[in-house]
């Protein structure tokens, strides 16, 4: 049987869906293949974001705060507690709720705008064919003018350290822990190990982050990165950098992890629970038949133009299948902008705005270039700096940590970046990305009215301290 279609896509995650309900609004007969399936066997929509990635995650950082806020933080309000408990499978069943109601709102969204929901694992073939296997075994073959793969990613394995799925987890089972580990392990600092960490931490686990690089969060701005880890110490998580892990025994019901320091000396570590979270690659097997005339570049991602265009005519790839940050909503972009190019209209993304966010608290969040990557450019730089230790709303919230960096070129005052450690970070971040897409300069933004009392304010007196005008502290001498 062969069906035909405007579009097809393989992959229903926030790149997938997104470009499938835009393709089917602007016209085109549009089909989606999802190879993910619930615990009942059920095929589902929202890939790994929505079932095992960035909403799962949010739940549990989001109710273990709730945990220790009021275990640990209300006594400063006043507000006394007494034998507060935490009952994890209720925990992981909210999470396990929120997941249904967002893949299921996916499949209301395709019904209503007519996207046709195919359940199984597609493979491009050659000529713009697709080869879907379905959920039941039974192979078909599509025809369609484009194809759209958004198969996403999956978690990097380590020889050192390969999970079994019951002491040695990656990001998916750890999403799954049925009850606090005393020792928690986890192999990797960045985004996810760091969130994954701050929610055990949070429950009681005494959590270890062994990192290999000797730098902390390579990807942030340093200034950033180091008030971040100041913080994240402070609330008892315990961070080893160039700490490389050289391998893993399992001894009973517990792991024993071998790692070597910076200076080469060798250590042991024994946990109850390690989780690997080393980082994750484009998810390409079995989805390009030899002759689909796609190529993967030498990081193993399906090469594109700006257009996320292939090497195959007609076919296109996003999201975290292809060259930049594997960010949710980068992919989701993607998606919009590819659909609308089918359809016949002109679209692009400004890949220079995209913000990233690690949704610890307090969160980590950037827009656009830090200062490292501009003094490697010889750029001309001012920036401007507020601490929430003075935000008169932070202070009411008894959440002060962190600070607001802008960056704006020295000459034109136009904003090139923004990093924030600290309250909403996520949310305040994204008050500069829209600036940025303005071309607003550090003044366009100091000189707009901000409502008082808010965290907002941060934003407007680090904009203000760019050109030595901060209102609420004392500024820095500019440069000369």
């Amino acid at each position: 049987m062969t069906d035909n279609y405007d579009v097809v896509i393989v992959g229903s995650g926030p790149a997938g869906y997104v470009a499938a309900i835009r393709a089917a609004q602007l016209g085109l007969k549009t089909a989606c293949i999802e190879k993910w399936k619930n615990d009942a066997g059920k095929g589902v929509n929202g890939g790994t974001c929505l079932n095992v990635g960035c909403i799962p995650s949010k739940a549990l950082l989001d109710s273990s705060y709730k945990y220790h806020e009021a275990k640990d933080a209300l006594g400063v309000h006043g507000i006394s507690t007494e034998g507060v408990t935490i009952d994890i499978a209720a925990m992981l069943n909210r999470k396990n709720k929120i997941i249904d109601q967002l893949t299921g709102g996916i499949s209301g969204l395709f019904k209503a705008n007519g996207v046709t929901a195919l359940y199984g694992t597609g493979k491009l073939l050659a000529g713009k064919k697709v080869e879907l296997t379905d959920n039941d075994g039974v192979v078909s073959i599509i025809e369609a003018a484009n194809v759209i793969l958004a198969s996403g990613s999956i978690p990097i394995a380590i020889p050192v350290a390969a999970v079994d799925g019951d002491l040695i987890l990656d990001s998916t089972g750890a999403l799954e822990i049925g009850a606090v580990p005393k020792r928690l392990g986890v192999i990797g600092a960045g985004v996810i190990g760091l969130e994954l960490g701050s929610v055990w931490n949070r429950l009681g686990s005494e959590v270890v982050l062994l990192e290999a690089m000797d730098d902390f969060l390579a990807i942030m701005d340093k200034g950033i990165a180091k008030e971040s880890k100041k913080i994240f110490t402070k609330q008892g998580l315990d961070i080893r950098l160039g700490a490389r892990v050289t391998g893993t025994e399992i001894k009973g019901r517990e792991v024993e992890v071998t790692y070597k320091s910076a200076d080469g000396s060798e250590h042991k570590q024994t946990f109850d629970k390690l989780i690997v979270c080393v980082g994750r690659r484009a998810f390409t097997d079995g989805l390009l038949a030899a002759d689909s005339g796609v190529q993967l570049d030498d990081r193993g991602t399906v090469f594109v133009n700006e257009q996320c265009v292939t090497n195959a005519p007609g076919v296109y790839a996003i999201g975290d299948l292809v060259r930049g940050p594997m960010l949710a909503h980068k992919g989701s972009e993607e998606g919009v902008m590819v659909a609308e190019i089918i359809a016949g209209h002109k679209a692009q993304l400004n890949y220079d705005i995209v913000p990233n966010v690690i949704y610890t608290h307090p969160e980590v969040a950037s827009v656009g270039l830090t200062e490292e990557q501009l003094k490697a450019a010889g750029e001309s730089f001012n920036v401007g700096t507020f601490p929430f230790a003075a935000s008169g709303r932070a202070m009411a919230a008894n959440d002060t940590d962190g600070m607001v960096k802008i960056i704006a070129h020295a000459d034109t005052d136009r904003i090139l970046g923004c990093h924030i450690v600290g309250p909403s970070a996520a949310d305040l971040v994204q008050q500069v990305a829209i600036a940025m897409e303005f071309g607003s300069s550090a003044e366009d933004l100091g000189m707009t009215v901000f409502g008082h009392p808010t965290l907002s304010e941060t934003v407007h007196e680090a904009a203000l301290a760019v050109n030595g005008a901060a209102i609420h502290m004392a500024n820095r001498k500019r440069r000369k």
